[in-house]
């Protein structure tokens, strides 16, 4: 397997690798399938991966904390590509799972099933292997800092907790100021303190990141902000390759 961290010299500038990273909620998925279809690349969201192990785990009665338990799993796990190049339908022996690896229930224990070192370095070769041949947009918590720290641009999509909790809610048809509105907020605050706290591999920007904040903006807003953002990095780093 071609190591995803060999110099950007190598890598044909026809197919960039985009990290994509950011906290849960922040619009990942749906700015960066937007960016990778203007783009004409593909996308992948790497959260699937863990979703689906643990919808895998609450289906299969293992313990989320689990780490070896859960991890044993992932020979179960495939993410195939749907007409446009997403990766993004997962399916788990044989059954396509990826409405199921969405709900409450999920939200509840992705954290506890991501913090495992186990399953964090069987995914890691999946992942890096899901995005060998580059020409693509990858979405996550450490595609930038763990997974591909070579990749040509790294942006960190950033919303505070009260707008990431209320597009939550509203996508699921809630009130944000119900009290599942606020249920979802301290949900999502106790994933932030989880994903920021964890010994291996913590969500936060890497050094080079761009960020972009996104409170306040529409979709196409923050996708023309991350295209620009990558075009201005793209163009920097061709211009010093030619020098």
């Amino acid at each position: 397997m071609t190591d995803s961290r060999a110099p950007r010299s190598q890598r044909p500038r026809s197919r960039p690798v985009i990290a994509l990273d950011g906290p849960a909620s922040s619009g990942k998925s749906s700015v960066g399938a937007a960016v990778a279809a203007a783009l004409g690349l593909r996308f992948f969201d790497s959260g699937l991966l863990y979703r689906a192990l643990a919808w895998a785990a609450i289906d299969q009665a293992v313990d989320p904390s689990d780490g070896p338990g859960v991890a044993a799993l992932a020979s179960s796990v495939a993410v195939e590509a749907d007409e446009d190049g997403r990766l993004e339908r997962v399916v788990i022996d044989g059954r396509e799972v990826s409405a199921e690896i969405r709900t409450p229930d999920v939200d509840r224990v992705v954290s506890a099933v991501a913090g495992a070192p186990a399953v964090r370095a069987t995914l890691l070769v999946r992942q890096r292997q899901l995005v060998e041949a580059g020409g693509i947009v990858v979405a996550g918590r450490d595609i930038g800092t763990v997974v591909l720290p070579a990749a040509d641009v790294k942006i960190w999509l950033d919303a505070s907790a009260e707008e990431r909790a209320a597009r939550r809610a509203l996508e699921r048809g809630i009130d944000p100021a119900s009290a599942a509105g606020r249920a979802i907020l301290d949900d999502l605050r106790r994933r932030d303190r989880a994903d920021e706290g964890r010994a291996i591999a913590p969500a936060r920007p890497a050094d080079d990141a761009i960020h972009v904040l996104t409170d306040g903006n529409t979709l196409d807003q923050t996708v023309a902000a991350v295209i620009g953002a990558a075009a201005t990095r793209l163009g920097a780093t061709a211009g010093g390759a030619d020098e």
